[in-house]
């Protein structure tokens, strides 16, 4: 079954903006940028596509959703809590010690985090044996890897896109944030990956590029067309600003790991609240 969570999109990734800045100043620490980037994919994925079960994370007919980027463990926790598989004010124990709520995701902490993250690179070929193994057991349940633009610089993901592509893995999803920001500078600055569509259609996959990551209509008809590819693994590559929803946020490298301001966090408060008359 699909997220029961409410389906007005819009309010939904307010919201969950909301909670990302919230969770990384209340830490003091966190990644903003990329959690912002991705929110209204995840948003998307989980209250249209993903088959998932709050109340029984452990369902044997779930699909799988592998957080490669796996520092952006704020989006991931926000949009986990508003489907409810956990508190809501859960999120205010994020990066506390003892809490379930880490840095960086730990599989099973808590219910439905489905793999342990923190060195860039290794979701893909996780996602990859999840799908693998299912298909041994005959199982058709989809597997979703959101990595980063990025981790695209790491030799693992490109050893995972030629073994998917060997071994015809369909129903294996991979989603790229493409906001062009690393760590404390530009992609382009870092490393030269493009074209990433060019590159993966070479290693054999279904490849969809440039499509708008926070047009929710946009997002929606690319994993429909994910969903439905078959005999091959499918890729989309969804073009995103840093750090967006919140103006000095966005597009800005200094905001991919660093907290705001008290100052800041009132600004991007402001900026995220509900239009006036919202429900």
């Amino acid at each position: 079954m699909v997220s029961t969570v409410s389906t007005d999109l819009e309010a939904l990734t307010r919201r969950l903006r909301r909670h990302i800045v919230t969770m990384v100043y209340d830490a003091k620490s966190g990644h903003i940028g990329g959690s912002m980037s991705s929110i209204d994919i995840m948003a998307v994925l989980y209250t249209r596509f993903l088959q998932h079960r709050p109340k029984d994370p452990a369902w044997t007919g779930r699909d799988r959703f592998i957080m490669s980027k796996g520092h952006c463990t704020p989006a991931q926790y926000a949009i986990l809590a508003e489907c409810g598989y956990f508190p809501v004010e859960e999120l205010s124990t994020f990066r506390r010690k003892g809490g379930r709520l880490q840095g960086h995701s730990v599989l099973g902490k808590p219910g439905g985090v489905e793999n342990s993250a923190g060195a860039l690179g290794m979701g893909l070929s996780f996602g990859l044996g999840i799908r693998l193994g299912m298909r041994l057991r005959g199982m058709t349940n989809k597997v979703v890897v959101l990595m980063g633009d990025g981790e695209q610089d790491e030799g693992q993901v490109w050893e995972a896109a030629m073994a998917a592509a060997h071994h015809e893995v369909d129903g294996l999803i991979g989603i790229i944030d493409r906001n062009g920001i690393q760590n404390d500078d530009f992609t382009v600055n870092t490393m030269r990956t493009e074209p990433l569509d060019e590159k993966y259609r070479a290693f054999g996959w279904e490849v969809r590029a440039g499509i708008d990551g926070h047009n929710h209509a946009a997002i929606e008809e690319a994993l429909r067309w994910a969903y439905s590819v078959q005999g091959k693994p499918a890729l989309v590559i969804f073009n995103t600003v840093k750090g967006k929803g919140v103006s000095f946020m966005e597009n800005n490298p200094n905001f991919h790991g660093a907290p705001p301001s008290d100052e800041q966090y009132a600004l991007a408060m402001k900026e995220l609240a509900d239009p006036e008359g919202a429900r």
